[in-house]
């Protein structure tokens, strides 16, 4: 999967919800993590929408012990369902994830290098430089910061634009209540990748909108293709 255009991914540790994304969503975000069984659920898929399959370790506001959670998202890639995955830049700076990044690229699956800031939002030039890195390992760089007001979500959209213009892939979004907007509008600055669940009350990360509402948002915004 290019991810060359905006992609709206419907996240989801049930791969039942494919029939109730599939009018909305370009793929699903696959939460292994929140998966009892998630090898086996990818085994027996057969939606129509490709997988984007994140395994989001604890340390990064997931549920996935670090024993065999790199090698099970490896594992997922066998899958032809699974078209790109999700590794933390954490990992791949570390050098823990060399085998998976192997794995992917042998396979033809997309990798999205991404970081999570749970806590607040860097300065510009601390954004930039994570995020070109993002870039540098993976086929998409992904950057989640969260929001303490108005000025972090323009600096999140500033850095979108700015990387966008350099030709690199980037997925990006300010969490929380304040940076909710930049989930709609970061597509109109260049964000390739947008994440919102089929149900609400399901959401995977603070401030995300429900799958209609965002695929509405982003329309009236930034349609498809443009």
């Amino acid at each position: 999967m290019e991810f060359d255009s905006f992609s709206l991914a419907a996240s989801t540790a049930d791969l039942g919800d494919e029939p109730a994304a599939r009018e909305y969503a370009d793929l699903l975000e696959f939460r292994m993590d929140l998966a009892p069984e998630p090898l086996a659920a990818l085994e027996s898929y057969d939606g129509d929408l490709p997988v984007l399959a994140t395994n989001r370790a604890r340390w990064e506001g997931g549920e996935a012990d670090d024993e065999g959670r790199l090698e099970a998202l490896a594992a997922a890639t066998a899958n032809e369902s699974v078209a790109a995955i999700d590794v933390e830049l954490a990992s791949i700076r570390a050098g823990d994830a060399e085998a998976v990044l192997e794995t992917a690229r042998e396979r033809g699956v997309t990798v999205v290098a991404s970081a999570h800031d749970f806590e607040g939002t860097d300065d510009r030039a601390t954004l930039m430089r994570t995020l070109a890195l993002a870039t540098d390992r993976g086929d998409v760089g992904k950057l989640a910061v969260t929001a303490a007001s108005l000025a972090d979500a323009l600096e999140v959209l500033s850095v979108t634009r700015a990387l966008t213009e350099n030709g690199e892939r980037v997925a990006t979004m300010a969490m929380g209540e304040v940076g909710r907007h930049s989930r709609a509008v970061a597509p109109v600055y260049g964000s390739k990748i947008g994440y919102a669940p089929v149900d609400p009350a399901e959401a995977t990360a603070p401030g995300q909108y429900d799958l209609e509402t965002l695929a509405a948002l982003v329309e009236q915004l930034a349609p498809r293709g443009e």
